[in-house]
């Protein structure tokens, strides 16, 4: 959608997509990166997060990190460096006039079996 624009972009950061609960040294989860309620982070797992967002903005396309390691270590974070000191889009990864294809595909799964789908989740939840 906005492929064509010069003043703008959105690019898909995946540091989460592969990553696995942190655990403590007796291999059990490490509740230090969660708030109390277990589900939400707390300041150290937001640190964390924060860190692989930043590393993944930094990182060529196609290239991005898809995992986050809870290492808690401050030098594992990237910096902008003078041969690319920006942000990384398709744009400026050289993904440009690659052979990458963005146009829009056709759905693997028709849009009506989504629906007929969870209106039989529902039903079947119901019962």
């Amino acid at each position: 959608r906005y492929e064509e624009r010069e003043d703008f972009a959105v690019v898909m950061q995946p540091f989460f997509r592969n990553t696995l609960l942190p655990l403590d040294s007796n291999g059990k989860p490490d509740l230090s990166f969660f708030a109390a309620d277990c589900f939400h982070f707390s300041v150290r797992g937001y640190a964390e997060m924060a860190m692989a967002l930043w590393n993944n903005m930094l990182e060529p396309a196609g290239e991005k990190q898809t995992y986050n390691n809870f290492t808690h270590d401050r030098s594992k974070l990237k910096c902008p460096n003078p041969e690319k000191p920006f942000l990384s889009t398709l744009r400026n990864s050289g993904f440009r006039n690659s052979d990458l294809n963005l146009e829009k595909t056709k759905p693997s799964v028709p849009y009506w079996a989504v629906i007929v789908a969870a209106v039989t989740g529902v039903l079947a939840g119901s019962l």
